[in-house]
């Protein structure tokens, strides 16, 4: 019997989903209507921070923040390079120069050491990346960051459900904004969809005027007497980054279900740790102490030269054996834009030591432990040691 494929990443979606999204359907909102709301008031509790708000994805919820914080021409902003280009790109869409900095070799999160050293008297924030699930050490790079005013917006669209010294990620006290993605191999979706958290009542507001063309309403924020009920003022220059009552339908409704979801990731993380312990050719990327993991990705480091082999060549076995891999990521600067403005690969040794060994093995709610045996197996059987 031909067994299933698994790919890396998958949503899972419930018929309550497909009941709270028929609901709109039916509704007489299908945009701009009280579901954003909904969603942004289950974020808000779910991540115990005072303000969400809900964007069309999670590169343009990276967008809002920067502009929010007061990114622009002339700054620079600070990033890992082993993150998808969104979280350097963003910068770069204000005008400002996305700069990167070298990872912990036993973690891929940005080193706070080197980040400071990245940092310079243009930098206007960083973006640490909560990469895979695990938070970053906002508490080092905070303690550098805030004396000298370097705004801190966390990309957390890996980290939706984890913790941080006990405390959610998005309540924790180090970041001024929090940015999460609701793609489909995402701990929840909307489908497509992000958004960014806040305690920052300022940020909040700049962020909903941002995704709404910079238009407000409210007469008791305008900026001129209202002649009329039709009246409304364009007060900056901004997007159309809204989310549909469709998308936050389906965000609320799957959000009642996270903690499920995070403790099966958990349980497959776990499972995938045994089974690889010992292993002298497969090793899971590093754990630090003090956080509770989210698990978006599971990531192995193999030691492809020494079994032999090739990252391509084991990630074609694996999959003719139904089996899907990935690789996160390709470190930013090697893109081709990026590497065409100077930066240099050998800069960063521990990133491209990663880089060299990563490979990422499926994980998403629905598995089963069986198949948790068998990706286990099959890598074991590929790679050899």
């Amino acid at each position: 019997m031909t067994q299933r494929f698994l790919p890396y990443g998958r949503q899972s979606i419930d018929d309550d989903d497909i009941a709270a999204v028929t609901a709109v359907l039916k509704s007489e909102f299908l945009t701009q209507g009280p579901e954003v709301d909904r969603f942004e008031a289950a974020l808000c509790a779910a991540t115990g921070a005072r303000h969400a708000v809900a964007y069309s994805h999670g590169t343009a919820a990276l967008f809002g923040a920067c502009f929010a914080v007061g990114v622009g021409p002339g700054d620079e902003v600070v990033t890992s390079p082993i993150t998808f280009a969104a979280s350097a790109n963003c910068a770069a869409y204000l005008g400002a120069r996305p700069c990167f900095a070298d990872v912990d070799p036993a973690t891929a999160l940005v080193d706070p050491a080197a980040l400071a050293r990245a940092c310079g008297p243009r930098t206007k924030a960083v973006i640490p990346v909560h990469f895979a699930g695990q938070p970053a050490d906002l508490a080092a790079i905070a303690a550098f960051t805030r004396p000298r005013g370097i705004r801190i917006i966390a990309d957390a669209a890996h980290a939706l459900g984890a913790t941080l010294a006990g405390q959610p990620i998005g309540a924790e006290p180090f970041s001024d904004a929090v940015i999460y993605s609701f793609h489909p191999v995402k701990h929840v979706t909307t489908g497509e969809g992000g958004a960014v958290t806040t305690n920052d009542d300022g940020i909040a507001e700049r962020l909903r005027l941002f995704r709404n063309h910079g238009i407000e309403r409210r007469g008791d924020h305008l900026r001129q007497p209202s002649p009329g009920p039709w009246y409304h003022e364009m007060q900056l220059l901004g997007h159309n980054f809204r989310l549909t009552d469709l998308q936050a339908a389906l965000g609320t409704s799957q959000l009642g279900k996270l903690d499920r979801f995070v403790a099966r990731r958990r349980a497959i993380a776990n499972r995938y740790a045994a089974a690889f312990a010992g292993s002298a050719l497969v090793r899971p990327l590093g754990h630090r102490s003090g956080t509770a993991h989210a698990w978006h990705l599971y990531v192995i480091e193999v030691e492809f030269e020494r079994a032999g082999t090739s990252r391509a060549e084991v990630m074609q076995a694996l999959r003719a054996r139904g089996i899907g891999t990935q690789v996160h990521y390709i470190p930013c600067y090697r893109h081709p834009w990026y590497a065409d403005q100077g930066w240099n690969p050998a800069d960063f040794p521990c990133a491209e030591a990663y880089y060299a060994r990563a490979l990422s093995l499926p994980i998403f709610p629905a598995m089963d432990d069986g198949d948790v045996d068998r990706v286990a197996a099959a890598v074991r059987d590929v790679v050899g040691g």
